[in-house]
């Protein structure tokens, strides 16, 4: 078992904060990868992380815990709350300005009623922008881990062309543009120190651990798919977040973890773009869908 949860007196590491990314297998050099090439299906397979590693932030794990907002909520409505989650994904790629702008006035109406009350212990506010930050900044390590334990490691050109394909993940919320790290060391050095704030107490981390079991399920989906998705999750997780929620990574977990992608990865080179990046492209026409009709978006 891992060393119980504690705040970092040191700022942390890129080796505490991120998973590990195997240097065995290489992205083509010169070979140019954008955000937008990160779409595959597999990309949903640490979905469950990020959100654990988003609410780790204290004002972002209360605000989801404490959320007066039921029908977005993940526990009675896990589902619908995964379906506009990634269509939040897919319109920040694929979507128009247009599209972007009313993805962004549904998630304000949402939002209003996301804020802790007076004199709470965790104070929070769904429109505190260096919140959405952290949130944007989980949603960008999650495409392009799982962009890397598919295809390869980027090297420096091709992450920092990827980095640069994505403010839209945090401009797409109330994040200014200027606030989004210009480069993607920057960003790391970002993520790096606001990790340190990363500090979940018990009644997220039991939160997270409802996540982690699937007990937001019936429990025939759970007996199937519990402990791969289990295994996925904690394995989305880098170190240090681990730590934080008290869960057990053992080196033999690291390797089954290595030896799944790298099967996955090939089996991909398979199997058409049309069809790995098809519920992405279902979620888009869902929502270009949702629009004409003057439908909720979320």
């Amino acid at each position: 078992m891992t060393s119980a949860a504690s705040r970092p007196r040191e700022p942390l590491t890129t080796e505490q904060t991120r998973i590990h990314i195997s240097a065995e297998r290489r992205i083509a050099p010169g070979r140019e990868v954008r955000l937008r090439d990160a779409l595959d299906f597999w990309q949903f397979a640490g979905a469950a992380a990020n959100v654990a590693m988003q609410m780790a932030r204290p004002g972002v794990g209360y605000g989801v815990v404490e959320s007066t907002v039921e029908s977005g909520s993940l526990m009675a409505h896990p589902w619908k709350r995964a379906r506009t989650t990634t269509q939040y994904l897919a319109v920040a790629i694929l979507g128009s300005e247009q599209e972007k702008r009313r993805f962004r006035e549904a998630v304000d109406v949402a939002h209003r009623r996301v804020h802790s009350a007076p004199g709470a212990p965790v104070r929070y506010n769904a429109f505190d922008r260096n919140l959405q930050l952290w949130v944007a900044c989980c949603l960008y390590i999650g495409f392009e881990d799982a962009y890397q334990l598919l295809n390869g490691k980027l090297d420096a050109a091709q992450a920092e062309l990827f980095y640069q394909s994505s403010p839209a993940l945090a401009t797409t919320l109330q994040v200014p543009a200027d606030l989004w790290p210009a480069t993607r060391a920057e960003f790391q050095d970002y993520f790096n120190s606001a990790a340190a704030l990363a500090v979940p107490d018990e009644i997220v981390r039991n939160y997270v651990d409802d996540l982690l079991n699937l007990r937001m399920i019936a429990w025939p989906l759970r007996v199937l798919f519990g402990d791969l998705l289990k295994f996925l999750t904690i394995g989305f997780l880098g170190p240090y977040f681990r730590d934080q929620y008290r869960v057990e990574w053992r080196a033999i977990d690291q390797r089954r973890f290595d030896n799944l992608f790298r099967f996955v990865g090939f089996v991909n080179r398979f199997i058409p773009r049309f069809v790995r990046f098809g519920p992405t492209l279902l979620l888009m026409a869902d929502l270009r869908r949702r629009i004409r009709r003057s439908r909720p978006i979320i």
